[in-house]
């Protein structure tokens, strides 16, 4: 058995390449190679080759017409010539001819042409290995260890032996800091499948992702994972605060508490894995109102005026809660309003208050210019009435 053939073999066993397809691929190229080197020979005609499948020995025939007189020897055999082949053979029949070639020559560009195309199948097979193995974990979380650190802030995260991904300086949360060999939660966004187009397959992994918040929650709260409890909506700012909006399938189970769990046990663990992101959880809900008071947590909320066509609130908190509400430079109403997709206007009730009563001194400051409207048109209708009486009297005086 030849080396070319034992390498296919091994191939085919330890890296799962089928061994006919690239048997196939090798009888392929090495047509190539010989109408490459017979382009200008009128030989040149329908070539194919067959690579025995034992001894990895390569032949290579002709496909010819039989004809009683040659017009072109690429293609047309005479039948005195094809008759040496198999005496029973006609005028018009198809014949597969041996093609002559040098066995020293051709063999090296045999090998030649295997080695290359062996080693491209490994590459194409060890990228479509993972692709596969990527598009199972697509939408998914992964976890690695820290390899390195490249002078672009790349960090390289090692997988398995032989895998590896790269966590791109876009996708990592700024105020988080990683070392070698540290374990590391990825979310799988997407992955790029032209392994087999002669390009790297690109997977993009992410710890800055909302979904990454989700993933979490489903591998540490039983209730999310088995669907009684859902995440119905994600609002996150990476590497500080994230509120999640939870609903419960089932009335015996509150949502909030089966996500923060036993003394908080649960949502720590999460916290831990986000490097110390703060995680707001509150209860959803179909009403906008009561969703958007719930979205405000932790400040209380006095009320809610929804307009359902704008899609605006307006929220009146305590005194007190104000700044509470709004959050630090505005994070906490910002959030809130990523959450439930309101825009959000809060006021505290002093500025409600004082609101409402320039809007009422404003109504009445309307309705008092009305009522001396209405008096001054009251007066000028005297006024013509009188003048009108005046201007008759007048005219029959005259008379």
């Amino acid at each position: 058995m030849s080396e070319i053939i034992e390498a296919l073999n091994f191939l085919e066993k330890e890296k799962g390449i089928d061994r006919e397809e690239m048997i196939k691929t090798i009888e392929t190229s090495i047509v190539k190679a010989w109408l490459n080197d017979h382009k200008d020979s009128n030989k040149a005609g329908n070539i194919s080759a067959n690579m025995d499948r034992e001894t990895g020995a390569i032949t290579l025939v002709q496909q010819m017409t039989i004809v009683d007189e040659v017009d072109n020897p690429a293609t047309q055999i005479s039948i005195e010539e094809a008759r040496m082949l198999n005496s029973s053979l006609e005028v018009g029949d198809i014949v597969n001819k041996n093609v002559e070639i040098d066995t020293k020559q051709f063999g090296r560009i045999a090998a030649g042409n295997a080695r290359n195309i062996i080693v491209q199948e490994i590459k194409n097979a060890e990228k479509n290995a993972l692709v596969k193995m990527f598009n199972d974990k697509k939408n998914d979380i992964i976890t690695g260890v820290v390899q390195r650190i490249d002078d672009r802030g790349n960090i390289h995260i090692s997988l398995n032996e032989k895998t590896e991904v790269t966590l791109t300086e876009k996708e990592q949360v700024k105020s988080e800091r990683f070392r070698i060999h540290d374990r590391i939660k990825l979310y799988v966004v997407s992955v790029n499948s032209n392994a087999n187009k002669g390009k790297d397959a690109k997977i993009l992994v992410s710890r800055t992702h909302p979904e990454l918040v989700r993933k979490l929650f489903e591998q540490e709260v039983t209730e999310v994972a088995d669907g009684v409890v859902e995440i119905k909506e994600i609002a996150r700012e990476a590497g500080s605060r994230t509120k999640i909006a939870v609903f419960s399938n089932d009335s015996n189970v509150d949502p909030v508490g089966a996500c923060v769990g036993v003394n908080g046990v649960r949502v720590n663990t999460i916290v831990d894995d986000l490097k110390g992101e703060k995680i707001d959880i509150i209860t959803w809900d179909e009403d906008p109102a009561i969703f958007i008071k719930n979205a405000l947590s932790p400040s209380d909320v006095v009320s809610v005026v929804v307009d359902l066509d704008e899609k605006c609130a307006r929220v009146v908190v305590p005194d007190n809660q104000l700044s509470l509400a709004i959050g630090k430079e505005g994070q906490n109403a910002r959030l809130a309003a990523r959450l439930t997709n309101y825009k959000i206007d809060i006021k505290s009730e002093s500025q409600a208050e004082a609101l409402k009563a320039q809007e009422e001194e404003e109504v009445s400051l309307s309705e008092d210019s009305f009522d001396e409207t209405n008096e001054d048109a009251g007066v000028i209708e005297e006024v013509n009435e009188t003048e009108a009486l005046d201007e008759t009297a007048s005219d029959t005086s005259e008379e």
